[in-house]
Order: C-alpha cells, then structure tokens, then sequence
C-alpha cells in the first residue's frame, strides 16, 4: 500500500483568529509514485504530515503544481445530493418542506482532469454544476445552529445525470451513480463564505449555468443538519447540494467545467465506452 503524505501551510490547530479566515486551498494529488495531500499556494504545494481533518503539519517540502498529477480531493464513504435546490431548476413545481436526498456511489468520484465516460446504452447524459460541502468531523444528529462547525470546506462537483434513465428506473442508481458521473475538484477550500459563491457552468466554453449559492431553498446548514438526522456523516463525507438553472445533453468531445468562486474550476472532456 503506498503511503499516504499530507499538504499545508501549517497546522490549523496553530492558526491564529486572523490566519483562519483567510482561505487555504487544499489538494491531493500524486508526484513521484506518491499519494499526497496538501494547500496550494500558486504554484506550489506545501507538504503536511497528520490527518487532514485534525492536525496536519507543515513538512517543510513543497512540489509545483505542473510537476503533480491532482486527484478528487478526498475519497469519500458516503457521497449524498440534494436535488431540487434552486427555484431556477425547480421551474413550475413546488418547493418541498425538506430536502430531497439521493446517494451518488463513491466509485463515481473522478478529479478534474479525467474523463467523463458515457456508457454505451446512455443517450441523454446532462451536466449538473454544483457546489459541494466536505464533512470535516463525525457528525450525528447536529443542530441546525451547530452545523456549519461540522464542515471542513467546500469544492466543485458535477453530478453528471442520464435524464431517460432517471425517468425510466426504480431508483437513480445508474442515472447518477454510474462511474465518472462524479468529477469533483480541483480543491477543498476552507475560510469562505460558502452561502454566497458564484456557481458558473461552461459547456466547450460557453456560460450555460450561473448563479449565486445565496440562491439555495436550503442552505448549507440546513442542509448538513437534516442529513445527519438520518445517516452519520464522517470526515471525508461530501454533499452535492444541488444544480440551479436549466441543463442539457453533454456529448463526447465535449469538456465541461465547473467554477466555484474562490475555489477553481472542475475541467473534464467527456467521452463515450
């Protein structure tokens, strides 16, 4: 098993009040026959030795970010979306009381940079651009006001949907869970105001999705608080909390992209098995 090296500038446990609200990238990625995770600082990545989501340390080694291959950002156990989350995409029908769950599988995670495969019996596969929270502790039955303590950062994510199978099966197992329908990346930045970032999806370069997180019928909070009611979310955990405006069929060739003010864009060319 190759081991596993930690990123950053410092230990967050060292952080001062005023150091820890600036944001900090944080990245995995391989160099060198190496998994590592660590903060991006322009074109460098700092090494850190620890957990990612306790106590990492400063290594003093640092890698540039040309010479490293980035990875998805964590490896989730659990991968959970909310669909319905913005009136822009929930068009003429009405809001619901609570959030709508379903579960993406962890295997269809893939980093910016990899490919979006389409299966070879899937004809009408759409783009969903979404921001994404990552669980930083165990987090079980947590209030709504005590939430927000249970998040380590946010990232991009694009839940990739084959709308007809969506319509047609029991559940959406295969409509969205099926491998590469995950691409998340390129960073897990923490220090931001995750309830008012600028979401915009490009498709081959063209603007087809934009808007502002303030926009979510239920915010991060609720968000975190209602799943954990249900089901434990561990370090690691991510939550797609859904798409806003109108989406369309991606084709191979194509290459789409998510950005997440403040935390990057999520690129990936999709191709067809």
């Amino acid at each position: 098993m190759r081991p596993l090296v930690f990123l950053a500038l410092g230990s967050l446990v060292a952080m001062d009040t005023a150091a820890a609200q600036q944001p900090v990238k944080y990245v995995r990625y391989s160099h060198a026959g190496r998994v590592a995770y660590g903060i991006l600082e322009g074109d460098q990545v700092q090494e850190l030795s620890g957990e990612l989501f306790s106590n990492p340390r400063r290594t003093g080694t640092s890698a540039r970010l040309s010479d490293v291959k980035l990875l998805a950002p964590v490896t989730p156990s659990k991968v959970i979306a909310v669909g319905l989350n913005y009136k822009s995409h929930l068009g003429e029908r009405p809001t619901a009381t609570y959030p709508g769950l379903f579960a993406k599988l962890p295997t269809s995670i893939i980093a910016t940079g990899e490919e979006i495969v389409i299966p070879p019996d899937a004809n009408n596969v759409h783009y969903e651009g979404e921001l994404v929270v990552v669980i930083g502790r165990k987090a079980s039955r947590v209030s709504k006001e005590d939430a927000k303590s249970y998040v380590f950062g946010v990232t991009a994510g694009n839940d990739v949907s084959e709308r007809d199978w969506q319509r047609a099966d029991l559940q959406w197992f295969r409509a969205k869970g099926s491998d590469t329908f995950g691409p998340l990346g390129p960073a897990i930045v923490t220090g931001l105001n995750y309830d008012d970032l600028l979401l915009q999806t490009r498709l081959n370069g063209e603007v087809v999705q934009s808007q502002r997180t303030k926009d979510l019928i239920f915010d991060i909070a609720t968000i975190v608080s209602y799943v954990s009611q249900y089901v434990t979310l561990m370090p690691g955990d991510v939550i797609y909390t859904g798409t806003p405006g109108t989406t369309k069929q991606m084709k191979a060739g194509d290459t789409v992209e998510v950005e997440i003010e403040g935390v990057g864009v999520l690129r990936n060319r999709v191709t067809q098995r």
